[in-house]
């Protein structure tokens, strides 16, 4: 048997230049294994994952539990599409609004997917219920949004890189400031208002955190103007933020958050570590009186709801309880926060360090259209830590949940001799 020649990191590389489409600009190393909160290269150097895949893998890579629920249910069935009854669905629908306090689920794939079926349903909850008159219902959308790549997505965007040379963009949108109660009850008066889909944490945004009482009073000036509060938590959900949920309050995750968060969204949108990486995995869980509103033939997905998915999700969210990384995340996000403002205060190239949980940025003292917060990263690469810069001064640090104290000081110690090594 002839093997296959073992290609290098710049030949493969230099295969996705040529072959793929150029839609992505990626840190230059090209990873083949992972293992927890580490990833190899091809040539076998060993890091630290400090991205998580923008918080998919919140449970590690590969981990054994999910990677075996994958692999049982991929020997017995992965597909029936949703013509016909499979006997993994209902069994995780049960699972799923239990775990997270609602009625219904819609199961999709991705997550701008299940930000457009959030969309959908809130314009047909608007015409059905709220009796706004037709076509005239309004979304709102916070500024610095970012909510995935699709038209009716970017259409509410407020960066011109994900806008450029798309439109004409989908009409019936609202754009308020983000993090500020006036601008939204203002918004509200709006009669023909639906609904207002925010991140509770804008994570591409450069994880712009707002103020403690910003959502619960979201969730109030919404429930005064019978406005639908639209939670987007594919990035912040799933114990990433130090509780299962950044909008906690009335879920049922009292082991897992303080319960600080009084703010339950009428639509909670969930994707990435809903299935810890493995397989694409997202969802809308709403209450009945919202989610019966799309009836059969209304939104569908071939891939939606199929057994993998559900075995995957299943034994990824209880990974998630049983491994106490809620809590995890909240103990370690604080040591890393203080680790950074140590450095914050050392360096002059950093100017301040924010997040909750194990969601967390510095920025660097510079413009946004600079190439340092790059060069940092490419030197944390060098180091053994690999992390991604966005909006051009910002880096964020977002590792696997299941990363240990000892760990977490081995990689505060590599960004801190990073950054005071590092020569502008």
């Amino acid at each position: 048997m002839i093997q296959e020649a073992k290609l290098s990191s710049q030949e493969l590389m230099d295969l996705e230049d040529k072959y793929g489409a150029h839609n992505y600009h990626p840190l230059p190393v090209v990873l083949a294994r992972g293992e927890g909160v580490y990833m190899w290269d091809v040539e076998g150097k060993k890091y630290f994952d400090f991205l998580s895949a923008y918080s998919a893998v919140n449970q590690g890579h590969c981990h054994p539990r999910i990677t075996k629920a994958l692999k049982d249910q991929a020997d017995v069935l992965t597909l029936t599409s949703r013509a016909f009854y499979n006997d993994q669905l209902g069994k995780y629908e049960q699972f799923v609004t239990s775990y997270f306090g609602y009625d219904k689920v819609l199961p999709v794939n991705t997550g701008v997917e299940a930000v457009e079926v959030a969309i959908k349903l809130c314009r047909k909850w608007a015409y059905q219920k709220k009796g706004v008159p037709e076509s005239k219902a309004k979304i709102l959308f916070a500024s610095g949004n970012f909510h995935g790549r699709t038209i009716a997505v970017i259409s509410a965007s407020t960066d011109p890189v994900a806008t450029r040379d798309y439109g004409p963009y989908l009409p019936g949108y609202n754009i308020i400031p983000y993090n500020d109660i006036d601008a939204l009850k203002e918004a509200l008066n709006d009669p023909h208002v639906a609904g207002f889909i925010v991140e509770p944490i804008q994570g591409e945004a450069g994880v712009n955190t707002p103020d403690d009482n910003y959502l619960p009073q979201v969730k109030e000036h919404c429930n005064e103007k019978n406005v639908l509060f639209i939670a987007d938590e594919v990035q912040t959900g799933i114990a990433r933020t130090g509780r299962l949920l950044a909008t906690c309050g009335n879920c049922n995750c009292e082991k897992s958050c303080d319960n600080q968060y009084e703010s339950k969204a009428d639509i909670l949108i969930l994707g990435k570590a809903l299935s810890g990486g493995v397989f694409p995995v997202s969802a809308i869980l709403a209450d009945d009186d919202i989610m019966l509103c799309i009836k059969p033939g209304e939104h569908g997905s071939t891939f939606g709801g199929n057994p993998l998915a559900c075995a995957v999700a299943i034994e990824a969210l209880k990974v998630v309880e049983d491994e106490g990384l809620a809590e995890n995340a909240m103990k370690l996000g604080k040591i890393f926060r203080d680790r950074m403002q140590v450095l914050v205060d050392k360096s002059p190239l950093l100017t301040l360090v924010r997040g909750k949980g194990l969601l967390n940025a510095v920025m660097i003292n510079d413009t946004e259209d600079s190439d340092t917060a790059w060069r940092i990263c490419l030197a944390l690469r060098d180091n053994g830590l690999l992390a991604k810069p966005t909006h051009g001064n910002i880096i964020r640090f977002a590792p696997p949940l299941v990363m240990t104290e000892e760990e977490l000081h081995q990689c505060c110690d590599i960004i801190e001799k990073t950054i005071l090594a590092f020569e502008v």
